[in-house]
């Protein structure tokens, strides 16, 4: 848990808006009437509670103010120090000692006008006591709005603080600027630290987590140190200094062994022994970086000299700790490449174990581990006979183990879409090929060009050039296929035709596919062809004296179906029986006469109701006739009309309207009105 949160703290008013805040809750929170007639103990109770209530605020406000921000001799060295680097311990102090004593002079204000106003004898000598009290309380809140000031941005940028728990497992990263301090952070945490190749690209902390051993590390990014003396030493060099100093960390000394980063090994040598001091009594690993660029074995003699004095010195540090110098000795110089991520995962490992194993050997030594080893038994088993258990591997898993080995090997051999973008130049220039994605029978037609010209005419047009023609000679196929099938078999409820019958048939058959194929062709062109009314059709294609026409052609008496045309189109009109009508209306005795009842059915208009009368009596209703029935409708009726003349929705409606609404009946109020409200 980190001990300190600097985020929480309160937004810092200046002293203009402090003011307008306590006065405008001054004037909301308490009485605000008062009148010359009231007796004088009254007069002072009320000044009185308005001065008393404006220093409470004041003083709630400025407390809060004061406890929030942290004092600089009550937490961790580390935050004391930082703070003070960051923001002047003498500022600081100065500002929040500002703002208690302004507390307190308005506290002593208060205390002094309330004990005048105890003696007030008159409504002006109290009211006038509670303005001087007021003004002074704002006066000495707006001396301190420098101080205000500050604190507000002293608060902003502790916001914008890393939370670092300095009694957590840490490693700090330290060394030169442009050493690769930032990219090892990046690598092994999931910290997004800037990354560029000039000095001072990181001008703060910068904290990162990572996991070794089932436990959780604090691994801390901070900005380069340059070889000079202490007090030249800026505030982003002295951010790296204070942690140093004060956190309980691993330390990762980088060393750039290249020269890429503008500085020499016999420079970093320096600083190194320049800080050395910082050092103590903390694990200390020289990691030499950029061996990308230069291995280790290649660097001259005098800087690999100045590397292995360097590395004594670590050594010295670790035999002041109590450990022992040969086991120690692999672990104090390390070489990596942060861009190859050759040796960064050991030099991540040899830290956290180093530092692990230092906080569990000084846990040992304190006091406290006597109690601890009471309370833990280590079970040690005794063997049950001679026989060897190694320990085996499944071969499921070993399978699944090779499988995703060789998944993960095909993965990285493939080519991407984004690799051969960068190869062929870039985004804008290389265009992606969607031919290799095409399914066809041999890979090599895939990239075949596919010609959209030839001798000056689009190759779309030779697909085939008679498909319309083709198209005819199909569905008249089609129409004689269907004739045949129709030939084979005549037979019309169960009596066989005749030979004139069988070839009237097969010619209303082929007629019909003709029909259906000229009504096909029609329905295919229809979205091109424009609607023409019936009345305009000159060409009258489908009409009873053309099919009476087709019928005689072929001997068949057309009459029967010419009438049954003309009363389906005729619609449903009113008709009469023979013996009703006149002479006209006696139809030919050849068409044969339905009933009639259907007649009557017939002349029945389609739009009349077929609903009883309202007086009719239906059984189970419980009238004894429609004359008793009528009447209670009409009772009904006239219970409900008082109802509906109100504006009722029913018998349960109990509303009582407002008769006269205040926002119709009042007026505005006059001029000197608006003192009571």
């Amino acid at each position: 848990m980190v001990q300190y949160n600097l985020k929480k703290i309160t937004v810092v008013p200046n002293g203009k808006e402090m003011i307008d805040i306590v006065l405008s809750r001054t004037q909301r929170q308490t009485p605000t009437v008062v009148h010359k007639g009231y007796a004088i103990s009254r007069l002072r109770q009320f000044y009185m509670r308005k001065v008393k209530y404006t220093q409470q605020n004041f003083h709630e406000k400025l407390s809060a103010i004061i406890d929030e921000f942290p004092r600089l001799d009550d937490i961790h060295p580390f935050y004391g120090d930082l703070l003070h680097v960051l923001y002047n311990k003498d500022h600081y102090k100065l500002a929040l000692g500002q703002v208690n004593t302004a507390r307190n002079l308005i506290s002593k204000i208060s205390k002094d006008y309330v004990k005048l106003l105890k003696y007030g004898d008159s409504l002006y000598r109290c009211k006038c006591l509670k303005v001087a009290a007021l003004g002074r309380m704002c006066t000495v809140l707006k001396r301190i709005s420098p101080s205000l000031a500050y604190l507000e941005q002293v608060r902003q940028h502790m916001a914008r603080l890393p939370s670092i728990d300095p009694n957590t497992r840490t490693i700090l990263i330290c060394g030169y600027p442009n050493v690769g301090k930032s990219s090892f952070m990046n690598k092994i945490t999931r910290a997004d630290v800037d990354v560029q190749p000039y000095a001072f690209t990181t001008k703060s902390l910068f904290v990162g987590h990572t996991d070794y051993k089932y436990l959780r590390y604090q691994v801390i990014d901070t900005p380069g140190i340059l070889d000079r003396p202490f007090e030249d030493r800026n505030i982003i060099e002295m951010c790296s200094i204070t942690a140093l100093a004060h956190l309980r960390a691993a330390i990762l000394f980088f060393l750039d062994i290249s020269g890429s980063c503008g500085y020499t090994i016999a420079q970093q040598a320096a600083l190194f022994h320049s800080i050395k001091s910082l050092f103590m009594n903390k694990p200390l690993i020289i990691v030499c970086n950029k061996t990308d660029l230069l291995a280790f074995d290649n660097i001259p003699e005098e800087d690999k000299k100045l590397v292995m004095d360097m590395k004594a010195e670590a050594l010295k540090t670790v035999i002041g700790q109590g450990g022992e110098a040969t086991n120690e000795e692999e672990g104090v110089l390390l070489t990596m490449s942060t861009l190859t991520e050759e040796g960064v995962m050991a030099v991540k490992n040899a830290a956290c174990d180093r530092l692990l194993d230092q906080r569990v050997e000084l846990k040992m030594k304190s006091k406290k581990i006597n109690d601890c080893l009471n309370r833990f038994h280590v079970a040690m088993p005794k063997p049950r006979d001679q026989k060897e258990r190694p320990a085996c591997i499944p071969q499921g898993v070993l399978e699944a183990k090779a499988k995703e080995a060789a998944e993960k090997a095909e993965k990285e051999h493939r080519i991407t879409e984004r690799q051969l973008e960068d190869e062929n130049g870039g985004a804008g220039v290389y265009s992606a090929s969607l031919k290799k994605h095409y399914i066809l029978a041999n890979d090599e037609w895939k990239e075949d060009i596919m010609p959209e010209f030839l001798d000056g005419h689009n190759v779309y047009d030779f697909v085939d050039p008679d498909i319309l023609h083709r198209l005819e000679e199909l569905e008249r196929e089609e129409g004689l296929r269907l004739a045949d099938e129709a030939e084979e078999d005549f037979e019309m409820d169960g009596e066989e035709l005749t030979v004139e019958e069988k070839e009237a048939l097969a010619e209303i058959r082929r007629k019909k596919s003709i029909l259906i194929q000229e009504h096909r062709l029609k329905k295919s062109t229809a979205g091109s062809r424009a609607v023409v009314p019936r009345k305009f059709d000159k060409d009258r294609k489908f009409t009873t004296e053309r099919m009476g026409r087709q019928l005689t052609k072929i001997g068949i008496d057309p009459s029967a179906a010419i009438l049954r045309a003309r009363s389906k189109s005729r619609g449903q009109k009113r008709q009469r029986s023979p013996e009703v009508g006149g002479e006209g209306d006696v139809m030919d005795m050849d068409v044969e006469q339905p009933n009639n009842k259907k007649l009557r059915a017939l002349s029945r208009p389609r739009s009349r109701s077929l609903s009883r009368p309202p007086g009719e009596v239906v059984p189970g209703e419980g009238f004894k006739d429609s004359i008793q029935k009528v009447k209670a409708i009409n009772l009904a009726k006239k219970s409900s009309k008082k109802r509906n003349k109100n504006a009722h929705k029913g018998e349960g409606d109990r509303v009582i309207p407002n008769l006269k609404p205040k926002h119709l009946y009042s007026g505005k109020r006059g001029i000197g009105k608006t003192d009571r409200r």
